[in-house]
């Protein structure tokens, strides 16, 4: 995979924390890409990228829509010669809509396609103010929606031979990964009952250890109040008059929470209360940091966390991979490239005599930071 890098370099390598000049962002969304930093200002960068094209069988970008039309770089563009290719373009409101032109972050789109909103509906008092949701899901979630789209693509192509291009937009995506948005948009009453299952109104309980834990689900919606009662072990709560109706239970909410945290108060071993909250059908979590996560047996069975290189003579940890295959191999993890680190490697292989890789180096054609071995700075 190679990824191209304009000359004002990747905005996630100034996100912080650092290490030497690897901003941590950008090691854990890019470790393992070759790199090759061009300004496609000059034709002859754009000779080097339409060569890169001829033999790609996918290329991602996400420019705003109809920047790369400007450089002849676009799908159809590509598609001229190389007919097969899968062309997959993100952006915030996709190619051709009214909004194509509007700029896209992941807080604007989370704030226009209603995820703001259910935050601030969801905490509402309990937000001293108004605040945006910790992580960028617009960002990650769309990345994801693309690499379905890609992988759809291709197996198009090995049954037809066909290329194509695939428009995806940061909005759709927000709506599609929703899963309260079929009940927002119905409209319907539900009667005081919570939606979708209930997971956003699981709430947080902390035990006589001082170590908290959650129960997936919300003890309000009907039919996890009686699960909770079943779990208990306290079927006379479901004939209490205070918790017979969802409206009842909510208003009743502090007394009910109250039986609740006074049965964890009987549990001194979590495998126990695990045991019996499963046998209820429901389950519960610690209260972790990501930190404190990653020092669990799971984490270590799995190889969820891994040592990536730093670049800085040493390692850092990283997510791992989320998968595991019964026949394929999984290569290690790979190395954060600096900044045009494999400009000569991959225009070598291009066929790019090395006096022509020069002359653009001294150029400003091609960019390059740290001067990697190979480099002719």
């Amino acid at each position: 995979m190679i990824k191209i890098e304009p000359p004002s370099g990747d905005l996630g390598r100034v996100s912080l924390p650092h290490i030497g000049d690897m901003g941590l962002y950008f090691v854990q969304q890019n470790a393992g890409k070759r790199n090759l930093s061009l300004d496609l200002n000059w034709a002859e960068a754009r000779e080097i990228v339409v060569n890169l094209c001829r033999n790609a069988d996918v290329i991602v970008e996400n420019f705003r829509p109809g920047t790369l039309k400007r450089f002849g770089l676009a799908y159809e563009d590509v598609r001229a010669f190389n007919p097969k290719i899968v062309y997959a373009s993100l952006s915030g409101y996709g190619q051709e809509t009214s909004w194509k032109n509007r700029p896209a972050f992941a807080p604007t789109v989370q704030g226009e396609t209603g995820l703001t909103a259910i935050v601030e509906e969801h905490f509402g008092d309990a937000l001293s103010e108004p605040r945006n949701d910790a992580c960028s899901h617009a960002d990650v979630y769309t990345g994801l929606q693309g690499v379905i789209a890609v992988l759809a693509a291709l197996n198009h192509r090995n049954r037809t031979g066909e290329g194509q291009h695939i428009d995806v937009a940061m909005a759709a995506t927000m709506l599609s990964v929703n899963e309260r948005a079929g009940a927002q948009l119905s409209g319907i009453d539900t009667d005081g009952e919570p939606i979708a299952l209930s997971a956003n109104e699981s709430h947080i309980f902390e035990m006589p250890d001082g170590n908290r834990l959650t129960i997936a689900g919300s003890p309000i919606y009907s039919p996890m109040f009686s699960r909770y009662c079943a779990m208990m072990r306290r079927n006379d709560l479901l004939n209490d008059p205070r918790y017979a109706t969802a409206h009842l239970r909510r208003k009743n909410l502090p007394s009910l929470l109250a039986e609740v945290r006074a049965w964890l108060t009987t549990f001194s071993d979590l495998q126990l209360l695990q045991a019996q909250v499963s046998e209820a059908g429901l389950a519960v979590g610690t209260i972790r940091t990501v930190r404190e996560f990653a020092e669990s047996e799971w984490v270590k069975e799995w190889g969820a966390v891994v040592d990536v290189d730093d670049r800085s003579g040493s390692t850092t940890r990283m997510p791992g991979n989320p998968w595991r295959f019964s026949r394929s191999v999984l290569p290690p993890p790979g190395v954060p490239a600096f900044q045009g680190e494999h400009n000569v490697e991959i225009l070598l292989e291009n066929n790019l005599p090395a006096s022509q890789i020069k002359n653009l180096q001294q150029r400003g054609v091609l960019l390059s930071r740290h001067n990697p071995v190979g480099s002719y700075d």
